[in-house]
């Protein structure tokens, strides 16, 4: 494990209470229970097919298929910042053929009281799979401003007329993030919000907007055709595949960053023999060669990322108090 892994893992684990430990080697197949699956599952994704979400779909569903030779469907269904895809899963039959993609949104959502679904008592995780870091993003050929500092004095001048793009809306890891380093710095910006990448990051390059706020798996593309390049890095060090990045050490921001995770659900109510197969076909899926490149390849080999049922559930639990605790600081909940 690098050092920068060391340190955030260190982070991570003093931020939410975790063990960090790698996943074990992939078990022997195991049986089917009562045939289960019979047929194809659906997975309903809650964002478009070209952000994060739709990306890691399909590598999951590539991994599931590779480790258990089940075959998955996604189902995109984007709005409400992941609540409408959340509210379309929850009204499908709890037989374990339809299976949830969803993110931190889920988990603050709840905690801000947009949602009544509690990610981790009436849904059942069966494995996290992302855990990544954040970074600010501006178009390469951007002549206003060139770095961090002087995008710092350019949204100053604006008087809040400058723009950030991101996933989610009020209250999202995303926001918290960018208004604590907006009142650190003594700017104010407008954040709009996307729920398809695709529109996401033609914001962005169209010049719609000034910056974009996601992660650096998520825009690889952009980052290797030279549109977008990375201005700062939500994280205390520099990673090694960013280490011309000013991370929040070098700008000196000190409050400890939210960070994006993602997972795959079942409801609570499917039958605990298809949740027990479905745990093992999921958490052996990210074990499967095809997952781990991909995950390497979207740069989430920096931080661990993987959490079994029992780990996921402490990791959203305990973000679920550093939500709660952050609104209640921002007059958000009471």
């Amino acid at each position: 494990m690098s050092r920068l892994s060391r340190i955030t893992a260190f982070a991570l684990g003093s931020l939410f209470g975790l063990t960090l430990v790698a996943p074990a080697i992939a078990a022997e197949m195991m049986e089917k229970p009562g045939g289960f699956p019979e047929r194809p599952l659906t997975m309903i994704v809650p964002y478009g097919p070209g952000g994060g979400s739709g990306q890691v779909s399909r590598a999951m569903i590539q991994g599931v298929k590779d480790a258990a030779g089940i075959d998955i469907n996604p189902d995109y269904k984007p709005g409400g910042s992941g609540m409408v895809g959340l509210k379309t899963y929850m009204a499908a039959p709890a037989d374990g053929y339809t299976v949830l993609e969803h993110i931190d949104d889920a988990t603050s959502g709840y905690a801000i009281g947009k949602s009544k679904i509690h990610p981790a008592k009436d849904l059942i995780p069966l494995v996290i799979s992302q855990i990544t870091f954040s970074q600010i993003y501006i178009r390469s050929e951007e002549t206003r401003f060139t770095d961090w500092d002087s995008f710092v004095k350019y949204v100053k001048a604006q008087n809040g007329k400058a723009t950030i793009a991101n996933v989610s809306g009020e209250g999202s890891m995303e926001r918290i993030n960018m208004n604590r380093t907006a009142k650190h710095f003594g700017f104010k910006i407008q954040q709009i919000s996307f729920d398809k990448g695709g529109p996401r990051y033609a914001s962005l390059k169209g010049a719609q907007v000034d910056a974009l706020f996601e992660q650096p798996g998520d825009v690889r593309g952009f980052l290797e055709s030279g549109d977008f390049k990375p201005i700062l890095t939500f994280l205390f060090e520099r990673p090694s595949a960013f280490a011309k990045v000013p991370s929040m050490t070098d700008v000196g921001l000190k409050f400890t960053p939210l960070m994006r995770f993602r997972g795959f659900y079942v409801h609570k109510d499917v039958p605990k023999d298809r949740v027990k197969y479905l745990q093992w076909a999921f958490q052996n899926g990210y074990k499967t060669d095809s997952y781990m490149a991909f995950n390497k390849k979207k740069y989430m080999d920096l931080i661990p990322s993987y959490r079994d049922t029992e780990g996921a559930k402490k990791l959203i639990n305990d973000t679920m108090k550093i939500y709660r605790k952050t609104y209640k600081e921002m007059g958000l909940i009471q």
